[in-house]
């Protein structure tokens, strides 16, 4: 019994909303983890690879609040993404892998290691020269390509940026954006007259490759570009449907003018 309501008393410690220091709160959060583990079937459960698709989902809520300015929803969405990280490192602990000190030590050397014009004697006045030297201190991690260290699991349009700048960082790219779009015009012709599914495909994918080359010509992130296109339709077509349903007819009552009309229109107010 004794031992029970002394379990108790720690539980309800760890719960309690009290005035804490930053090292005092992420101890709570830390003792949290460990007691739902512990506790919770649903916790005690989970696995890093049970776990995955979750911190992927949790990351895009997370840029889903920085998109809309949100501060309430970002602080929550940083909460989650960061209670994942914190489960991931409970499960290492478990598996007598790693700790968190273990994940702080290797952070500071890297960032202090891969910033050596910050920390030493090294020389780098632009952004291309602190990605230059980025590139070269990676390989002399243990690397053996360039690419090594591109996620497999990254979306496929991301993952083509991330290679795409690897290279570029050792002068393997375009002079100009000119021979980008020259090289655009091209794979949209080729795309054309391709003839078979497979060789549109493997055309189609060839232009879209060149377009996210063409992004970091003009400065954009291509997720966060097509992000954007794809919430800015989303808006417009809501626009319409609004207008839809105000008119009490169904959609096939509408010809493709008029709809095209009322995107037009939508287009003017978005």
């Amino acid at each position: 019994m004794t031992e029970q309501l002394s379990r108790e008393q720690v539980k309800a410690d760890i719960v309690a909303n009290r005035d804490r220091s930053l090292s005092e709160q992420f101890d709570r959060v830390l003792s949290l983890v460990k007691v739902l583990r512990q506790e919770c079937p649903w916790d005690r459960k989970q696995t890093p690879r049970s776990l995955a698709h979750l911190l992927l989902e949790e990351s895009y809520e997370l840029i889903d609040a920085i998109d809309q300015e949100d501060e309430s929803e970002l602080k929550k969405e940083l909460g989650d993404l960061f209670l994942h990280l914190c489960f991931q490192v409970q499960l290492a602990e478990e598996r007598e892998s790693f700790r968190f000190a273990d994940v702080f030590e290797a952070l500071c050397y890297k960032l202090v290691n891969r910033h050596p014009h910050v920390f030493a004697d090294t020389v780098a006045d632009t952004e291309q020269d602190v990605l230059k030297n980025w590139e070269a201190l990676k390989m002399t991690e243990g690397r053996k390509s360039l690419l090594d260290g591109v996620p497999k699991a990254m979306s496929e349009l991301l993952r083509a940026y991330r290679v795409q700048k690897k290279v570029s960082g050792v002068g393997f790219d375009w002079p100009t954006d000119e021979g980008v779009l020259e090289k655009l015009v091209e794979e949209i012709e080729e795309l054309k007259h391709a003839s078979s599914r497979d060789e549109q495909e493997e055309e189609f994918g060839d232009l879209l490759f060149t377009i996210v080359n063409y992004s970091r010509f003009i400065g954009a992130n291509p997720e966060d570009a097509l992000r954007k296109a794809t919430n800015k339709f989303m808006g417009r077509f809501r626009a319409i449907e609004e207008k839809v349903q105000e008119s009490g007819r169904s959609w096939s009552e509408f010809s493709a003018a008029e709809l095209d009309g009322l995107w037009q229109e939508a287009k003017a107010k978005r």
